[in-house]
């Protein structure tokens, strides 16, 4: 589902919120349910475990001019729940959107995930103009990996 300054899509997954979260919680394994192609891999990272958080992924884009880096700050977490962040330029401050997942148990080995990209509180306007950077169809391919990475 797209809104003006979001994206919000969600899947069933036959796995349970602890899995889950254990995967999204830990960086070195972010490529594997990542449905925009633009991680490379983590640059030495450690499991995520409160807000404040920080990891670096190396990423590539060509609109990006082809290899970078993007510093990301854990925004929201609850344990098995909740997980969230914002990516920066490394070294500066987040510009204004974030990745966010949601979990919500269905069952002991079943989990309702909701994944949201929102760009809301992009301020400046010539990045503004940038998005959505990624697709709805990536979004929905980043659940059905981690669906495939979970198993």
């Amino acid at each position: 589902m797209s809104e003006e300054n979001q994206i919000v899509v969600t899947r069933t997954i036959d796995a349970p919120s602890d899995a889950l979260f254990d995967l999204l919680s830990l960086p070195a394994r972010h490529k594997e349910f990542d449905g925009s192609g633009m991680i490379v891999a983590d640059d030495h990272t450690q499991r995520l475990s409160a807000v404040g958080d920080t990891f670096t992924m190396n990423m590539h884009h060509e609109s990006q001019g082809g290899d970078y880096q993007m510093e990301n700050h854990v925004v929201t977490f609850v344990d098995n729940q909740l997980i969230g962040w914002a990516p920066a330029r490394p070294g500066e401050k987040p510009a204004g959107w974030k990745w966010v997942y949601m979990l919500k148990a269905k069952s002991s080995h079943v989990t309702d995930v909701t994944l949201t990209y929102d760009w809301a509180n992009v301020e400046d306007p010539e990045l503004a103009a940038m998005f959505p950077a990624v697709p709805e169809k990536a979004l929905e391919e980043s659940l059905n990996l981690l669906a495939a990475a979970v198993a």
